[in-house]
């Protein structure tokens, strides 16, 4: 078992709604861009995976919201893997300022074969690198 990947970003005050939070549909991208971070620094760049013969979808997302990060906070965005299936990964993602979580979840992502369609094996680079981080 590995570290777990923390990307850190700064909140924008456009990512900011009314009430001077950020607004709950930004952490799903929030998580996108510290997922692509992740896939650059333990596996290849991201925009090869196409080029490789296979692509990442999303098959499933949930976020839990316990408090609204604020801007100019900094976020840190953990990305603990809990599953590497056959054609699938599940991260738990935390968003983080300070000790505060702000909110967590899970996403199930599909491996798919860009070309073809339709489900395929991850590659063993990248199972060997997931299987790196995965948490208990």
């Amino acid at each position: 078992m590995g570290e777990i990947f923390t990307h850190r970003l700064r909140v924008r005050y456009s990512e900011c709604d009314q009430q001077g939070v950020v607004f709950n549909g930004h952490y799903l991208f929030f998580y996108d861009v510290a997922l692509t971070e992740m896939w650059r620094e333990l596996i290849a760049d991201p925009g090869r995976m196409v080029q490789d013969g296979y692509d990442l979808v999303v098959a499933e997302a949930r976020i839990r919201f316990r408090e609204g990060a604020r801007f100019d906070e900094v976020l840190e965005v953990r990305m603990p893997v809990a599953h590497v299936g056959v054609t699938s990964l599940v991260v738990r993602p935390q968003f983080r300022v300070g000790e505060r979580l702000l909110a967590d979840g899970e996403v199930r992502h599909v491996f798919v074969d860009p070309a073809a369609g339709g489900k395929r094996e991850m590659p063993a680079p990248v199972r060997s690198a997931l299987e790196s981080l995965r948490v208990p």
